[in-house]
C-alpha cells in the first residue's frame, strides 16, 4: 500500500502527460518518439519537486511505525 501511495503521483502525472502528448501527436500527425518521453521526465521530475516532501513524510512515518511496532512481531 505504501508504494502505490508514493508511486501514484508520478505515474498520475506521467500517465496525463503521456495521453496529452499522444492526443497531440495524433492530431498532428508527429511520430517523433523523443516527444512523448521528454515531457513525460519533465512531469515526473516536476513531480518528484511537489510531493517529494509528502512522500518522504510517509516513508518515514511508515518506517518509524515498523520499528517501533517490532518487538510486538516478535515473540
Amino acid at each position: 500500500m505504501m508504494v502505490l501511495l508514493t508511486s501514484a503521483p508520478m505515474l498520475g502525472l506521467g500517465l496525463v502527460v503521456g495521453i496529452l502528448v499522444s492526443i497531440f501527436q495524433a492530431t498532428t500527425q508527429i511520430q517523433e518518439p523523443t516527444l512523448s518521453f521528454i515531457p513525460k521526465i519533465v512531469a515526473v521530475f516536476v513531480g518528484i519537486a511537489i510531493f517529494g516532501p509528502w512522500m518522504l513524510h510517509l516513508i518515514t512515518y511508515f518506517t518509524i511505525q515498523l520499528y517501533t511496532q517490532m518487538p510486538y512481531w516478535i515473540k
